[in-house]
């Protein structure tokens, strides 16, 4: 393993200082030594910088920027600027990672320098306790749905390649973004164990904004669409064929959901809930 990888946490925060701490020990605690942690004030009205200084001066790793409001995309982009070493690591304020990840990461780029994008396995907490599972990764499965959480190892010459994070997206810019530092062949990897605590709170404002503005979620969908044409005319050239697999993994699904094992399946799902 090369001791020398250096990997910088970014740490967007608004607002979420009760989160803070939680999020930051998990960060100190890791087993891999060598890192540094940016954790940037997106104009927070809470007592998020007091927080942050104690961070600071518990441990010189721990660095602090502050900068008016400007929204998630804007501060991710705003602390990477100050980012020195290879690798970046955006975290969010009120996520966890396992106390293994940075070693467990380092030990793959060390063998391969080439992987541009590394991931992991990620698990829900909070209002959720299951593991969150997203499509398996290729690039075509890709420019239809996100496969990666926000919250993925990137090298710093991919951000800077890419242009950063679209500030003109208030979400799916780290979809958009994975669309366009993968779209050259870029090489991905993804730790097929749960290394990455992703917290589900009881209000999530941005499935409730999804609920009530119906608009919202196609606008994002049709700017992604625009942005990135080219790329959807290449993979995608006969809308026809598209819709037809669509159709057909409808009615798979439709046709799972009937068989009695299912339904067995999710009346026991529920009653563990409960």
């Amino acid at each position: 393993m090369n001791k020398n990888i250096k990997i910088t946490f970014i740490v967007p925060c608004y607002n979420q200082a009760h989160f803070l701490s939680t999020s930051l020990e998990t960060v100190l605690n890791q087993t891999y030594d060598n890192w540094e942690c940016i954790i940037v004030n997106d104009g927070s009205t809470d007592n998020t910088e007091n927080i942050a200084l104690q961070w600071v001066d518990k441990d010189s790793r721990f660095k602090y920027l502050k900068k008016e409001n400007g929204g998630l995309s804007s501060a991710r982009n705003f602390g990477i600027k100050h980012v020195t070493s290879q690798y970046v690591f955006p975290l969010d304020a009120d996520d966890k990672i396992d106390i293994a990840y940075l070693e467990k990461a380092v030990k793959v780029l060390s063998k391969d320098p080439e992987i541009e994008v590394l991931t992991s396995q990620v698990k829900l907490f909070g209002t959720k306790n299951e593991v969150f599972n997203l499509p398996q990764y290729n690039f075509k499965t890709l420019l239809l749905q996100n496969c990666l959480i926000a919250c993925s190892i990137f090298k710093k010459e991919t951000f800077e390649r890419v242009g950063g994070y679209d500030e003109n997206l208030s979400s799916f810019e780290d979809w958009d973004f994975w669309i366009s530092a993968l779209k050259d062949g870029g090489k991905f990897y993804k730790l097929e164990e749960v290394l990455y605590y992703y917290r589900k709170q009881e209000k999530d404002t941005l499935t409730s904004r999804f609920y009530n503005e119906k608009g919202y979620y196609d606008s994002l969908h049709d700017y992604i669409y625009q942005k990135h044409l080219n790329l959807y005319l290449e993979y995608f050239p006969n809308f026809i064929h598209v819709y037809n697999d669509y159709l057909l993994q409808k009615k798979f699904i439709k046709k799972i959901k009937s068989l009695l094992v299912f339904k067995v399946y999710e009346f026991i799902k529920q009653k563990i809930r409960v």
